[in-house]
């Protein structure tokens, strides 16, 4: 099965087994949800992420870099540090592609890249690149932050990796009326997958910041109810979702709200300061919306998303990986 290793397997076989015992430099380190861990140093707050990605030579360098400094930048923190393991399936990949793309993206967000590896690996049949971003925060913001009374709410909008994503591997299948407009400013989302400026906003204000990624909002916000021991009562409708994000998921039959959310930026703000934060992201040019409320979990129950009529209190699968495993044993067919 693709996507995340579940809570329960982190919890029996991941989070016990780190190495020396955790000393009091270690602010944050491996729980569920939390995506970035943080350490007290002299200069602050460092905070250190990690991710793999694997796509195509020509967006692998530029989404990996964004990917992971998002979840840097959802912890408070400016990235600042890159290192790189590029692993590629032979020389017909382009190393040069990927290298320029990880230098524009890094520039772009302010981070150097300091080191890393790159081999050959005759296994693989796409390019595989792990980052690890790393980067300085006056105060750690964790996802397990928010507290009853506090707002919730999301940036840009619902989808947007997803969306492109779908215009990208789906496009030419789907039933969609004026499909190659559509694809066309659909793939333009990748171009948003950096979270750094609305984080930077949003972290003057915010008890708690998460980067929804696999599974989308939804499993975005099921991940900072847990981690934060909370139920968030959210409105649905209140979630922007663009025309082409819901467009191309209609003609696919996947939620917008279950699609690879990168691009957006939860965040849990107390009432009192939703105003000026919202403010403040309208003065930067970045939409958002306030989507809900937190609250204390039924004295019954533990922590739990109440999106609309829905009651999720178990991690999301992405609606993209049914599709991908159908187009797969069609193809081996």
């Amino acid at each position: 099965m693709p996507g995340k290793v579940s809570p329960d397997e982190l919890l029996a076989h991941v989070f016990d087994r780190t190495g020396a015992d955790a000393d009091e430099t270690i602010l944050q380190g491996p729980a569920n949800g939390e995506d970035a861990a943080a350490i007290d140093w002299p200069g602050g707050d460092l905070v250190v992420s990690s991710d793999p990605i694997s796509l195509a030579a020509s967006q692998v360098g530029s989404l990996g870099v964004y990917v992971a400094c998002n979840d840097v930048a959802a912890s408070g923190a400016d990235p600042r540090w890159l290192t790189v393991v590029i692993l590629l399936p032979d020389e017909s990949v382009p190393i040069e592609t990927i290298t320029t793309d990880l230098d524009a993206a890094a520039s772009e967000v302010g981070a150097s890249i300091v080191g890393g590896h790159s081999e050959y690996v005759d296994q693989l049949t796409r390019p595989l690149v792990s980052l690890t971003a790393m980067g300085a925060a006056a105060e750690f913001i964790p996802t397990g932050g928010a507290s009853p009374g506090d707002r919730v709410i999301v940036t840009k909008a619902a989808g947007i990796e997803g969306t492109a994503i779908l215009a990208a591997d789906f496009g030419a299948e789907l039933d969609v009326e004026d499909a190659e407009t559509v694809c066309d400013r659909a793939a333009s989302f990748l171009d948003e997958i950096s979270v750094v400026p609305d984080a930077r906003v949003v972290r003057e204000f915010a008890t708690a910041m998460h980067d929804p990624t696999e599974g989308g909002v939804a499993a975005g916000l099921v991940e900072l109810a847990r981690a934060s021991g909370v139920r968030l009562d959210v409105d649905a409708d209140a979630i922007p979702v663009r025309d082409e994000t819901a467009r191309l998921c209609a003609a696919a039959g996947v939620d917008p709200l279950r699609v690879f959310g990168s691009g957006a930026l939860l965040a849990t703000v107390p009432s009192e300061s939703v105003a000026d934060c919202l403010a403040e992201l309208a003065a930067a040019g970045i939409e958002a919306e306030s989507i809900g409320t937190v609250r204390e979990p039924a004295a019954d129950a533990g922590p739990a998303l109440e999106l609309g009529d829905e009651t999720i209190t178990e991690p999301v699968q992405d609606d993209l990986y049914p599709l991908w495993e159908a187009a797969d044993a069609t193809d081996e067919a």
